[in-house]
């Protein structure tokens, strides 16, 4: 099978480029524009790998033509950019995901994975959150996101385009930059234990989250590719679990926290209802965080 993962040395994609080039069964390809930044990652020496925009048409016209599945990671992930640089979000998030989805309906494509973010919803009307629950984003990302989504899903009603939405919760990997400007809390929490400093926890810290690992991310997207019954849906992938700030900084560190006014514009609770995703796919994320945490930690 010849599978297309735009975005692919970023951090969800790079484990979905190592896990689906293994064992010699597929051919994988992978377009991305060098922007991640990731550590401790080379592509396996069977994958191709293109420099490349997802704006450009011409070339992803020419990628997706020659794939049986399309995996589209390749995002701008910034809130914080997002909101200084509207315009610029809109264009990788929407016009890149357009291009992207134009291309595939005119190829006979197996499916068409989109991975989208829990930003859709803003602030939770209800816990824990299903796939029903209003979307109401807080941010151009969130936004920019939401417009991706409904732009696959008229494509699959439009066109018969086999696609695949997936609303991430709070992902963690090894693989994220402690430097980047939107690293999780909990790559923030871990690179200060290891230098021995205190977390930092803005607010009381009983802020709630739903931490999943990539690797779980990586098992879902891998599912969806074989399930035809999660056509045409949209998931959350998420624990379902959850988890507040000060017993995640109590698991990434013995030292107490210091404490800081809490940060205008954060959501204060959000988990994931995932029982939509067990039904229709038949599988849930189900590391818990005690366990991934150790692969970060030691």
């Amino acid at each position: 099978m010849k599978i297309l993962i735009t975005g692919g040395l970023g951090q969800v994609g790079s484990y979905l480029t190592e896990e689906l080039s293994k064992g010699g069964h597929n051919r994988v390809t992978v377009l991305d524009n060098f922007s991640s930044n990731i550590k401790d990652f080379v592509p396996p020496q069977d994958v191709t790998v293109v420099e490349g925009d997802i704006r450009g048409k011409e070339l992803v016209d020419e990628l997706v033509s020659k794939s049986d599945v399309t995996i589209h990671t390749a995002a701008q992930v910034s809130v914080v950019n997002s909101i200084e640089n509207p315009i610029y979000d809109a264009e990788i998030n929407v016009s890149g995901t357009l291009n992207l989805l134009d291309a595939a309906r005119k190829c006979d494509i197996k499916r068409f994975i989109y991975i989208s973010s829990a930003a859709v919803y803003g602030e939770p009307q209800y816990l824990p959150i299903d796939e029903k629950h209003p979307t109401n984003p807080m941010s151009p990302y969130g936004l920019s996101k939401l417009t991706g989504e409904r732009y696959a899903m008229l494509f699959h009603s439009l066109y018969e385009l086999p696609v695949v939405c997936l609303r991430l919760f709070n992902i963690y990997s090894p693989r994220q930059n402690s430097n980047s400007p939107y690293s999780g809390v909990i790559t923030k929490f871990i690179e200060r234990a290891k230098a021995g400093k205190p977390p930092i926890i803005f607010g009381d810290g009983n802020q709630t989250r739903d931490f999943v690992s990539v690797h779980d991310v990586v098992d879902v997207v891998v599912k969806c590719i074989e399930c035809d019954d999660a056509v045409g849906e949209v998931f959350n992938v998420g624990t379902g679990v959850i988890t507040t700030v000060n017993e995640l900084a109590g698991l990434c560190s013995d030292m107490e926290p210091e404490y800081r006014e809490a940060q205008s514009g954060d959501i204060r609770d959000s988990y994931a209802d995932v029982g939509k995703l067990r039904e229709f796919v038949g599988c849930v994320p189900a590391q818990s965080l005690e366990n991934g945490l150790k692969e970060l930690l030691y």
